[in-house]
């Protein structure tokens, strides 16, 4: 299976080396986010969290990338993408080293605190992540092998994500509170470790970097130091929002917005309605992985044949399955069937939605144009953050559940006709 996984063949050798990292980057971030980013939510809600703090662990980092998406693009137009992306991936990831040793230094109120002040810091050096590793992705793997190269990161993404939610749901389940959280912690920060050792390895292609420094950057605002309203908004890059891409933008908007309401919902009702042990979660979160893995072997034959934006928005049209069969669940089985249907749809999705936004995205102008999505995407965050539980205060956690799910069946409208 692993020899078949990684066998490049059939690719130019000068490919290689970048896309063997990129797998191998996926894969050990599969491990950090099988181990403590699934289940940091869990343990904050575990410890006390209310719905509005665990929403508030997605909406602190959408606020501070709505913040520096602009800046950080603006920086990334002037870096080495590589080693920008990698430094900051380094400062990120540091930021889960102290939550292990959290349980014996505070108590759960304390706690709970804590991993919000620490999720504040970690989300400065995640907005040039975001920015910059789309645009690493496009400078390192050329266009005709995009699909291809996502596709095998999904499945490494869902092999190690798979194995890791099993080990950490047999760990929690067997080993006493608070202790086990404190070791799926430390597995995670191993993960974050070694993905960011093989991020500091991808390297822009040459003739990415040639096109880029041929084509000068469209800088509308007179070469001045003087800051005025013209500046600023040359700054902002609003004329991308005269584009093309602009329709891209709202499509992405309409997709990320659906996907993020029902999140800070999903670990509430699987703890307190459905009354689900670390174990059964464990066992869910691999079985969605599965999945993923499977659908992720047809991407690029699917991609080739439908289009990248078709894939994508029949793909969010799946993904409106998964909220609606959770709501009306009663027991773990029912969770496991909803957690293999869920994981097929986001196979497809997690797949062809980037790229499909770089098919749409100048050469030359990368980073501005994925700092709009950086902010579109942050925005997302925030907004279903904090609404998602809002919504599901006034209507109850299964009656959210359901019209979010709704609501995704329309961004999937929203994207294959206006797209």
């Amino acid at each position: 299976m692993l020899t078949k996984l990684f066998r490049q063949t059939a690719i130019p050798r000068e490919y290689h080396s970048n896309f063997l990292h990129l797998y191998l980057d996926i894969g050990w971030y599969g491990i950090l986010s099988g181990s403590a980013i699934s289940f940091l939510s869990i343990y904050a809600a575990r410890i006390g969290a209310t719905g509005f703090q665990i929403g508030l662990l997605g909406a602190i980092s959408a606020a501070v990338t709505l913040v520096l998406a602009i800046p950080a693009g603006r920086w990334l137009e002037t870096q080495h993408t590589g080693r920008a992306v990698f430094w900051a991936a380094v400062f990120y990831r540091v930021g889960y080293i102290p939550l292990i040793f959290l349980p014996q230094l505070l108590n759960e109120q304390a706690q709970i605190v804590a991993i919000l002040v620490i999720t504040f810091f970690m989300a400065i050096p995640l907005t040039p992540i975001g920015v910059g590793f789309n645009a690493l992705f496009a400078e390192s793997v050329p266009s005709e092998y995009r699909a291809h190269v996502a596709g095998i990161r999904n499945m490494m993404l869902s092999i190690t994500f798979m194995l890791t939610s099993l080990l950490s749901g047999y760990i929690l389940d067997n080993v006493p509170f608070p202790t086990g959280y404190q070791i799926v912690f430390a597995i995670g920060t191993l993960g974050a470790v070694m993905s960011s050792f093989h991020i500091y390895f991808v390297r822009p292609l040459q003739a990415d970097s040639l096109t880029r420094q041929a084509l000068p950057p469209p800088q509308t605002a007179p070469a001045k130091k003087a800051l005025s309203l013209r500046n600023m908004f040359s700054n902002l890059r609003m004329d991308i929002w005269k584009t093309p891409f602009r329709s891209v933008l709202f499509a992405l908007l309409a997709f990320h917005l659906t996907q993020y309401l029902p999140i800070p919902i999903f670990p509430i009702f699987n703890v307190r309605v459905l009354q689900l042990n670390d174990d059964n979660i464990g066992i869910g979160t691999a079985l969605f992985y599965l999945t993923v893995l499977l659908g992720s072997t047809q991407i690029r034959k699917l991609a080739q044949k439908f289009g990248n934006k078709n894939l994508t928005g029949w793909s969010v049209a799946g993904l409106a399955f998964y909220p609606v069969l959770l709501a009306i669940s009663r027991n773990a089985l029912h969770f496991y069937g909803v957690s293999l249907i869920g994981g097929l749809g986001f196979a497809f999705v997690s797949g062809t939605y980037a790229n499909y936004m770089l098919e749409h995205i100048p050469a030359h102008d990368r980073p501005s144009h994925l700092a709009w999505y950086m902010i579109i995407l942050n925005a997302s965050v925030l907004i279903g953050s904090l609404g998602g539980p809002v919504v599901a205060g006034f209507i109850g956690l299964a009656n959210a559940l359901i019209v979010f799910g709704f609501l995704r069946l329309l961004a999937a409208i929203y994207i294959l006709k206006w797209g």
